[in-house]
C-alpha cells in the first residue's frame, strides 16, 4: 500500500501552477530566462561559449533566488525590506518606552477634577461663568 505524507498545517500547502511550480516561481523563472537567454545570445557573438554562458547563469541567479529562497514562510524580498529597515532605515538605539495605563487614569481623574471644579464655580449664578478679577458675570452685570 502506498503511504503519502499529509501535513498537519494546510497553510504551508502551496498550490502548483504548471510543472509543479507555483505561480510565483513560474513568473520569476520566465523573467530569468527573458532575460538571460538574449544575454546569451549576444555575449556569445563577442566571445566563447563558456564565457557567455557564465554571463547567463550571474543573470539568471538573482530571479532563481527570488523564486526560490524562503525564510520562516516569507519570500527573499520581504526577508531584505526586514533587513534593509533594521540595518539602515531604523535607529540603532530604540529607548525603551511603555503606556502605563495608571497614568493615562491619573491624567483622566486631574481633567475630570478640573471640569468639576469649573462646573460648581459656575453653579450659584444661574449657569454663567464668574469673571474672578471683575466679580462680574460674564454679561456684564455685577454681582455685589
Amino acid at each position: 500500500m502506498a503511504y503519502v505524507p499529509v501535513p498537519k498545517d494546510l497553510n504551508a500547502v502551496k498550490t502548483k501552477a504548471l510543472f509543479n511550480l507555483t505561480k510565483r516561481q513560474l513568473i520569476c523563472f520566465g523573467a530569468g530566462a527573458a532575460t538571460a537567454v538574449p544575454l546569451f545570445f549576444l555575449c556569445k557573438a563577442v566571445m566563447n561559449t563558456s564565457a557567455a554562458s557564465i554571463i547567463m547563469i550571474i543573470a539568471l541567479l538573482p530571479f532563481m533566488l527570488l523564486a526560490l529562497y524562503e525564510k520562516n514562510g516569507q519570500p527573499l524580498e520581504v526577508v531584505a525590506r526586514h533587513i534593509l529597515r533594521v540595518c539602515f532605515l531604523r535607529p540603532k538605539q530604540r529607548p525603551y518606552r511603555t503606556r502605563n495605563f495608571y497614568d493615562a487614569l491619573e491624567r483622566q481623574d486631574r481633567l475630570d477634577r478640573e471640569v468639576w471644579r469649573i462646573l460648581n464655580k459656575t453653579k450659584g449664578n444661574g449657569g454663567k461663568p464668574i469673571d474672578s478679577k471683575k466679580k462680574t458675570l460674564t454679561g456684564g452685570k455685577k454681582t455685589d
